[in-house]
Order: C-alpha cells, then sequence, then structure tokens
C-alpha cells in the first residue's frame, strides 16, 4: 500500500484527498491543522509501512508488537525465497548476504552497494553479482536506483549498473530492523538520529508506485542529488533533494547541479517535513513531504509553480 492507500486505511476521505491533490497541482500550502494531521500519519506510515496485513493490524489494534512481528516474519520469508532459488538452480548465491547489507548501506554516506564488503573480496567487480542483483530487483524484495553522472534525456539512456544503490521494498521493514518497538525517534523527530535512510526509502517507494523508474545523481565533482525523474516537457530531467532535518536549505550538490546550464533544468524539488510551499531564487520548489504521493509519471510533478 502506499501512502495515499495507508490514508484510505486510516479514515482519511477521498474529498480530503482530493483537496489536497488539488493543493500540490497549484503547489499551495496545506492549512496547518490539516498539515499536522497528515504528518502525523506519514510518520507512521514510516513506522507502519505499507504491507497490507501490517496496516490492517495497525488500524485495528495500534499494536506495535503485532505489526513488527508482521514485518520480521515477512523480511525472513525473502530470505527463504532467496534460499529455495539457489537450491533450485544449483548454484551458490550471495543473494541472502547482500539483502541483509542493504540497511547497514543505506546508513552509509554514499548509500551504495560497497562490492568488495560482500564476500570481503577486493577484486570483485559489480558484474559478478549480476545474478544476485537481478533476483532482488525482479523478485520486487528490493528497489533499484541507477546512477547518472552525465543528466540527459532519456535517463534510461545514461545510466548503468556500476554505483547502484538498493533501497528495501517497504519502508516499515526497515524502521523496524532500525528502531524496533521504539517509535520516539520517527515521531519525536530526535535531532540526534539521522532519518535520511528513512526518509530516501518511502520516496523511492512512492515514486516506483507511481510509474517511476529511479535514478540518483552521481558526480565526483559536484556530489549527489538523492533523485532525478524525466521531464518529458522540456526534454530534461527534475531532481528531487530529500531532507529528514532542519536544514532543508542547505544542499550543495543541488546547486551544483542546477548551476549547470548544459543541463537545461527547469524544475527542481526539495522535499522535507516544512509546511510552507515556495520557490527560492535558484527555482527550487519546497514541498512537504507527504506531497510525494501526488507525483505521478503521466503529468502531475510536471505543473509549473504558480506564483
Amino acid at each position: 500500500m502506499d501512502f495515499e492507500e495507508f490514508l484510505y486505511a486510516n479514515g482519511v476521505g477521498k474529498i480530503a484527498v482530493e483537496s489536497m491533490r488539488e493543493a500540490f497541482n497549484k503547489l499551495q500550502s496545506l492549512p496547518d491543522a490539516i498539515h499536522n494531521k497528515i504528518m502525523d500519519l506519514f510518520k507512521k506510515y514510516l513506522i507502519v509501512g505499507g504491507l497490507p496485513k501490517a496496516v490492517e493490524t495497525f488500524v485495528e489494534s495500534r499494536n506495535i508488537v503485532e505489526f513488527r512481528a508482521i514485518q520480521k516474519s515477512t523480511y525472513n520469508l525473502y530470505k527463504v525465497d532467496a534460499q529455495k532459488y539457489e537450491e533450485e538452480h544449483n548454484r551458490k548465491l550471495k543473494i541472502q548476504r547482500i539483502f541483509e547489507m542493504i540497511p547497514s548501506n543505506l546508513e552509509n554516506k554514499k548509500k551504495r552497494i560497497v562490492i568488495k564488503e560482500i564476500e570481503d573480496k577486493r577484486w570483485k567487480r559489480s558484474g559478478d553479482y549480476i545474478e544476485e542483483f537481478d533476483y532482488l530487483i525482479s523478485a520486487g524484495v528490493t528497489l533499484e536506483v541507477k546512477a547518472v553522472s552525465t543528466p540527459a534525456y532519456p535517463l534510461v539512456e545514461n545510466s548503468g549498473k556500476n554505483l547502484l544503490k538498493l533501497y528495501m521494498n517497504d519502508v516499515g521493514i526497515l524502521s523496524g530492523i532500525y528502531y524496533r518497538n521504539n517509535i520516539t525517534a520517527i515521531m519525536n523527530e530526535n535531532n540526534s538520529i539521522n532519518l535520511g535512510s528513512i526518509y530516501e526509502t518511502v520516496v523511492a517507494q512512492e515514486l516506483k508506485a507511481h510509474g517511476f523508474d529511479l535514478y540518483y545523481y552521481d558526480n565526483k565533482k559536484n556530489g549527489e542529488v538523492d533523485y532525478l525523474i524525466d521531464d518529458v516537457d522540456n526534454l530534461s530531467n527534475i531532481p528531487i533533494e530529500v531532507k529528514s532535518g532542519k536544514d532543508y536549505t542547505v544542499h550543495s550538490a543541488l546547486d551544483k547541479f542546477l548551476a549547470n546550464v548544459e543541463y537545461n533544468i527547469k524544475r527542481a524539488f526539495v522535499l522535507s517535513n516544512e509546511q510552507r510551499v515556495y520557490r527560492d531564487k535558484l527555482g527550487i520548489t519546497y514541498i512537504p513531504i507527504y506531497y510525494v504521493m501526488f507525483f505521478n509519471n503521466d503529468s502531475n510533478v510536471e505543473v509549473p509553480f504558480r506564483d
């Protein structure tokens, strides 16, 4: 279940959601009371995730022990399925190892798969694990985000398997691995805890659910931008930066990305907890992170900013 479906499951009506969608299309801020309500539910979604049984349990009982057990069971089933796949193909693969590495990889600065750490063999390359990556991605248990160093339209023609990032397919499973039954890190916005991995995972989920292939910008000189999506109207692309803390206006890699006139960037977004929607002097539009539920590969994300 994506975040919009989670809202419906928690009693938010379609009229309310359509009202929010209209505000997004006009790039307007929501009123205080609605913003606070949706942010509260968004944080709960980070904890509960989208597994239907976990959502059902949350709605019925609010018992974190019960829905964490469902998430853990699902996580373990993914590993069992991987083991069966290896046995059926009579191959000694490293699917489980790579899958188990994802939560710790996401806590690293680069968040990408570190090939040499899979088997602690420095001479190994990403090409040595093509079958493992293909299984995890095609089985739907992970979401792949491909690196693009020279962005041009369409992004699919400018990406590769090197510098691959893998995200969990459910943010609730990931938050359970990180925080177990302690919800205060997410609900109370503890400034000592970096929620970047959680926020990037939920954005990956939402973009993938709404028809986007996932890419990120990687450049040794300029740094990384969290996500890129195609901008069909301008035959370019749209950079998206995800911020979980108070420093949401600090994004040097995005600034450098936008400064490159060869990229022909017309739209850029920063997603954060902040309520206010506005555009800065660089042309970056700041929106609350829950608005990602309205990004759609057919149209909505590509509306112009309206003053």
